[in-house]
């Protein structure tokens, strides 16, 4: 039996590294996020939707939660900062707005030079503190979702009014946010604490931004006057008697989703937020990283067989005529480490023919 012969491979010529991204389409329709999963009309009633009992946020799940076949695919709350006209120690959880607000911000974005948290605007532009956006909601998606990050330009969030109880039984009226001005190639994006983000403008765009989204964070940051700006109705298609009202009405109650904020817990302003999201949508990325090993069989090597079935009486099972030369097939690639121990095995799709009239290279290649 011909003895076990080992290749070394060449980390100059015969390994290299890619990088390959993959991406998704994630559509969330608005009647999954507020209207599919009804035990009757109320917000209470929704069973893929989650309250906690420290009151702090809301999850949205695909499914009844309460079902192994639920996913969890974003949570949502609401905050502003403590320094906003809304903030006020009578407000309904007023602290934990304040602490939602900064925790986020925190994360996102970080200190200022004297210490303090900084604060959103609407260019995140922390340095000249111009356009900040001190009640905002959040919207984190789970990592099912956005996998490695989301793909720079392809957020959009549809904000609809709609009624309460009947959410998309019409055309709502709204507007759409969206970050294509964002691009994978031409650099439009900034890096903050959180990793890259990029800004979200009313479709068609604005001067001025109502929003951004943490690509890698998988959050996005609204601005909640996106409720109750005068933009908001200059850029909706349709006006209906009673829009703006109905824009801002909360199961009925004429608080606003503004209002919301202070004169209610933080479940209910997340159902106000929730109920007018029409439509969202994205593109998820996942990274993966591979190392190519050129494995290549010159012509007068690897033209026999180890294995103990390839001869027979010492003579070799594949040639019929003695003086032929000699032939094997290839079905097996392994790949070992200095002390020739096995590391990995690749398997080809099919036996590849080897004799000393051809050259063979296989590209083995390690996803990680």
């Amino acid at each position: 039996m011909p003895i076990k012969t080992y290749e070394t491979l060449n980390t100059n010529t015969d390994v290299t590294t890619t990088r390959t991204l993959l991406h998704e389409a994630i559509p969330l329709t608005g009647t999954i996020i507020s209207g599919t999963y009804f035990t009757d009309r109320t917000a209470t009633g929704e069973t893929n939707i989650k309250n906690y009992s420290h009151g702090m946020f809301q999850s949205v799940y695909d499914y009844a939660y309460l079902s192994s076949s639920a996913n969890h695919i974003f949570d949502v709350t609401v905050g502003y900062s403590n320094n906003s006209g809304m903030s006020s120690s009578a407000n309904e959880q007023n602290g934990k707005k304040i602490n939602i607000y900064n925790e986020m911000a925190q994360t996102l974005l970080g200190y200022d030079v004297t210490g303090a948290i900084e604060v959103f605007e609407n260019d995140i532009n922390t340095a000249n503190d111009s356009g900040q956006m001190k009640e905002v909601f959040f919207l984190n998606f789970s990592r099912l979702l956005t996998k490695d990050q989301v793909k720079k330009g392809t957020f959009s969030l549809n904000i609809g009014t709609g009624s309460w109880l009947v959410p998309f039984n019409t055309t709502p009226v709204g507007v759409t946010l969206t970050d294509l001005s964002a691009s994978e190639t031409q650099g439009t994006t900034t890096t903050a604490v959180g990793g890259e983000y990029g800004l979200l403008y009313h479709s068609p765009f604005t001067a001025s931004a109502v929003g951004c989204v943490f690509y890698q964070a998988g959050i996005a940051v609204v601005t909640a006057s996106i409720f109750c700006s005068a933009s908001t109705v200059a850029h909706a298609t349709t006006l209906q008697t009673g829009s703006q009202d109905q824009f801002n009405s909360n199961n009925g109650t004429m608080y606003g989703i503004t209002g919301s904020y202070t004169s209610l817990p933080i479940s209910a302003s997340c159902d106000a937020v929730r109920r007018r999201v029409y439509n969202l949508s994205f593109n998820n990325t996942t990274e993966i990283n591979s190392t190519i090993y050129f494995c290549r069989a010159s012509a007068n090597k690897f033209n026999y067989s180890a294995n103990n079935t390839y001869t027979t009486g010492s003579k070799i099972r594949v040639k019929e005529v003695a003086t032929d030369t000699p032939v094997s097939y290839i079905t097996t690639v392994g790949l070992y480490n200095a002390a020739n121990e096995l590391l990995a095995v690749a398997k080809l799709s099919e036996p590849l023919k080897k004799d000393p009239s051809n050259e063979v290279t296989l590209r083995v290649r390690l996803d990680y």
